[in-house]
């Protein structure tokens, strides 16, 4: 998949296909939520405009929060051998061994975070590796808190080679008001860790599926953030 990968929901969204996402944020924001920020605001000065102060105050309010969800910070990557970063920010919901997956063959570890819709939504890049696989998967929209919406939700799942030849997958699962899947990869991409590569709009979660000897390092209730925190060591 050469292509950022969206929702049947986002089609009319083809501006996006040519955003890039560099290592280290130009903008504050994430530029996916460019469109949305400016809609808001947009709306805001029209409404100011034909004199409707009150709903130009809500609309305010709205275009900040906008603002606010869309935000990209950069962050401070761990160094430590065989590290593997959070995908995203959020609370832990799964940490436990799963006998099957749709992604990677085997046994392994299912590490899952939920973001809630005040968390930073951009995803970044577990551990270091070649992109061997990218997959997207069309389904419904569950409350992504739910185990059942690892199986149903609509999601794109990325499977990715470390240098070392181990297999892991992340997967990009939206959720009940989740409706934007972006992912800007291609199948045998060198991607690094900690580096952006994505992001769901509006609330979501993000599944990991680890070799059975991760040396997991998370526990479920367990506040994480995307880049920074550590889930687990590969060995």
């Amino acid at each position: 998949m050469t292509r950022w990968l969206l929702s049947d929901n986002c089609k009319g969204m083809k501006n996006l296909n040519d955003l890039k996402w560099p290592a280290k944020a130009d903008f504050p924001f994430a530029r996916p939520g460019f469109v949305y920020i400016g809609a808001a605001w947009l709306v805001t000065g029209l409404l100011f405009l034909v004199g409707w102060t009150v709903l130009g105050v809500l609309s305010a309010c709205v275009a900040t929060f906008v603002c606010w969800f869309f935000r990209d910070p950069d962050r401070v990557i761990p160094r430590d051998e065989g590290a593997l970063v959070s995908p995203a920010d959020g609370r832990v919901v799964v940490a436990e061994r799963v006998e099957t997956n749709d992604y990677v063959e085997g046994p392994c570890y299912q590490v899952s975070i939920f973001m809630n819709v005040f968390n930073v939504h951009v995803n970044r890049v577990p551990f270091t590796g070649v992109v061997e696989r990218a997959q997207y998967f069309p389904g419904k929209f569950f409350n992504a808190s739910l185990d059942k919406a690892s199986k149903d939700n609509e999601r794109n799942a990325l499977v990715i080679r470390t240098e070392a030849g181990k297999l892991y997958g992340v997967v990009q699962i939206a959720g009940l008001i989740a409706r934007r899947i972006v992912c800007k990869v291609k199948e045998g991409e060198d991607l690094t860790r900690g580096n952006r590569y994505g992001m769901i709009c509006f609330g979501s979660r993000l599944d990991l599926y680890l070799p059975e000897d991760t040396a997991i390092a998370v526990k479920v209730g367990e506040k994480v953030s995307a880049g920074s925190s550590i889930v687990g060591y590969l060995k």
